[in-house]
């Protein structure tokens, strides 16, 4: 009860949040605050400078010495640069002092952020601008102030700014359907999201011995233990110690910052856990999941562990995903994809839903970039994650109240019960009406969608952008329709009916995972975007830019831009990959092969001189040295390969991508392949790396 009473009085008092504000300012600035978190309404600069020297006091009382402007460039994790709270006075005095201007506003060097051509190298400068949606909090002796991220003339360089103008877009379009529904109390609706979050633990001494964990965040050579997965102990298993020590102090410090962890548990693959936090709005979480992944990285480290957010840290065994939960909440209480218990609800849930059905069909590509990353290449597809192909999850009592409403026909919930199609058709309709579906990319589970392409590294930013504005422009479409009705209840059920029959074939409640769904698929003209090459070269579809481009979340120059930056990494991760396999190969594995050939040898010529036989030493001195020559020869391909992509057109990414696909990947599964071969056959004493045996079950 201790600990428990502990963890609730302790719960984000690292946070300048709602009580703090509440206790620490005036009524009136206090008011000031809500309003501008609650309707993005700018604040006064009076009101500005009251809040950040309430904020600094704040800050100081936890022990910050420091600022910063803590936010979210296109890398994919988060940057920060600290200013010292110090302003000299006379006779070599200091005070504290932080203005209302600083918070409002920084001005980092941009220059070395990806950008994608928007601005030159020369053109620096960059502006960070306080996001006051999301709470300062205090960290590592700084105060951190959750900001957006711009160019010097204004184009987005971050994350956030797209996240909350999407969100914005679905407030405004939702809001028109719930009037149209004669809701009257709602003055908002928000997008909310739980991501679970998977990674694995290792010993950190083995870490440190494996380049190609510390350069890549995958192992590149390995293979396969005698034990992996197949007996599906490690499951939701009893946690060992330094694995419960490590959750332990984790849930601690995160919610001190006020994050929602509330589940944790071991996953499939050994080594492999998760963590799962209570929903919250989208731009929060996102902000909410940057921080959780660093902390796990930070603390792992105190109990002498690593810990791996790459979505693939090994062969042969699961990769690691992160299940983007999403959802819709209004202010007055509803969530908006809960059926509810009366004909009306029922038919609004159902109308938001056919919503979300079609935009899912119709952004399809959208979302299948949101999860694009060399990395997860590795994952999808494989059965462990949900296939490259865009579906949805519904069940089949949900997929039976649709079939209905397409067909004009009753609905019978069971043999006793017939409803009126669309209209008072789920007056009951459970929660958890259906098992999940875990092949699914999108799984509908009771009043929320899971997307569970996501890789474990990934920034959820991406992913909820292209959900919203995807979704808000259904919305907007209904609207314009139904707001035009003379017989609104009618016109819905026309609406429904057409558009479950136009976009039905995104619904898929099979085996995601069998090649049956690979073809049926194609035959119903859904996507199939196998590689990251094949996905983002369709960010810059003329249907796509429009979309973004008519709800303001990205101009046509910034859409183009996350394309170049986002297959600019990707060939970047792929040739530090081949570089750092080459290393390996050459420097550690080739020397070791050659030391265990020598000792053959030696054995060989010692029996031979002895006249003993040696037929077992000749067999595996010659495989030793066949598989020594492929990988030499192998290294030799990969050189001469990655020495032509190097001589590619730097603003040619479209090619190179490909280029890196085709040609460097399968290179490298090659090299791998002679090396993983040489693990099996060499002497445990020579071989140079910690074996996935050492990896995956010494913690």
């Amino acid at each position: 009860m201790t600990e428990i009473h502990n963890a609730a009085e302790s719960f984000g008092c690292n946070v300048f949040n709602d009580k703090v504000m509440r206790d620490m300012l005036p009524k009136n600035i206090y008011k000031s605050v809500m309003r501008t978190k609650q309707f993005g309404t700018a604040l006064e600069d009076d009101v500005a400078n009251v809040v950040a020297n309430a904020m600094k006091d704040w800050a100081v009382s936890k022990g910050a010495t420091h600022y910063t402007h803590w936010f979210q460039p296109m890398t994919g994790v988060t940057a920060e640069k600290h200013d010292a709270f110090l302003t000299p006075i006379d006779d070599g005095e200091v005070i504290l002092e932080f203005s209302g201007k600083e918070l409002a506003k920084g001005e980092p060097d941009a220059s070395s952020f990806p950008s994608g051509g928007l601005r030159s190298t020369f053109e620096a400068r960059g502006y960070t601008a306080w996001d006051p949606t999301s709470n300062a909090f205090v960290k590592d002796g700084t105060l951190c102030i959750p900001t957006a991220f711009c160019s010097y003339t204004g184009e987005i360089l971050d994350h956030k700014t797209s996240l909350l103008r999407s969100m914005e877009i679905v407030n405004e379009q939702s809001l028109r359907i719930l009037r149209l529904f004669g809701n009257t109390t709602a003055t908002r609706v928000t997008t909310t999201v739980g991501p679970e979050q998977e990674y694995f633990l290792i010993d950190k001494k083995y870490y440190d011995q494996r380049k190609d964990l510390m350069l890549t965040g995958r192992t590149l050579f390995g293979a396969m233990p005698p034990k992996g997965q197949e007996l599906e102990d490690h499951y939701f298993g009893n946690l060992k110690q330094r694995v419960s020590d490590f959750m332990k102090e984790l849930d601690s410090e995160l919610w001190k910052l006020g994050i929602y962890a509330k589940t944790e548990h071991n996953e499939v693959a050994p080594g492999q856990h998760e963590l799962a936090p209570v929903f919250t709005t989208a731009n929060i979480a996102a902000d909410h999941n940057q921080l959780t992944m660093e902390l796990m990285k930070k603390i792992a480290q105190k109990h002498g562990l690593y810990c791996l957010l790459h979505e693939k840290p090994f062969e042969g065994v699961n990769g690691s995903g992160k299940h983007n939960n999403w959802s819709l909440s209004s202010n007055d209480g509803q969530n908006l994809l809960d059926p509810g218990d009366t004909p009306m609800k029922n038919l609004q849930f159902l109308t938001f839903l056919c919503a979300f059905i079609k935009a899912t069909d119709e952004y399809a590509p959208l979302l299948r970039i949101s999860a694009a990353t060399a990395g997860n290449d590795h994952r999808l597809g494989g059965n462990e994650a949900p296939p490259a192909i865009i579906s949805i999850f519904l069940g089949d009592e949900l997929q039976g109240v649709l079939d209905a409403i397409e067909n004009g026909t009753p609905y019978r919930k069971n043999a006793d019960t017939t409803f009126e199609v669309g209209v008072d058709a789920l007056p009951n309709f459970p929660k958890d009406s259906t098992d999940r579906n875990r092949t699914s990319p999108m799984a509908f589970t009771g009043n929320k969608f899971e997307f569970r392409m996501l890789g474990s590294g990934d920034s959820i930013s991406c992913t909820n952008v292209m959900m919203n504005t995807g979704f808000a422009d259904v919305l907007c479409e209904f609207a314009d329709e139904l707001e035009k009705a003379d017989d609104f209840k009618k016109t819905v059920k026309a609406l429904l009916r057409k558009t479950i029959k136009e976009h039905k074939k995104v619904i898929f409640n099979g085996n995601g995972y069998s090649e049956e769904w690979i073809k049926e698929a194609e035959k119903r003209g859904l996507p199939n975007l196998v590689s990251t090459a094949d996905a983002l070269p369709h960010y810059t579809d003329e249907k796509f830019v429009k979309l973004l481009e008519k709800y303001g979340v990205y101009t046509r120059a910034e859409v183009d831009s996350r394309k170049k930056v986002l297959l600019d990494n990707y060939s970047k991760v792929i040739h530090i990959e081949a570089n750092t396999m080459i290393s390996m190969a050459k420097r550690e594995i080739l020397p070791a092969c050659l030391k265990y050939s020598k000792f053959l040898t030696d054995m060989i010529l010692s029996k031979c001189n002895a006249g003993l036989e040696h037929v077992l030493e000749q067999k595996l001195a010659e495989r030793i040295s066949s598989l020594c020559s492929s990988l030499y020869e192998s290294i030799e391909k990969l050189e001469k390969d990655k020495e032509k992509a190097e001589s590619f057109d730097e603003e040619d990414y479209e090619n190179t991508a490909r280029y890196y696909r085709d040609v460097i990947f399968n290179d490298m599964k090659e090299l791998r392949s002679y090396a993983d071969a040489l693990e099996t056959n060499v002497g445990a004493e020579y071989w140079p790396l910690p074996t996935y045996t050492d990896l995956l079950f010494t913690v």
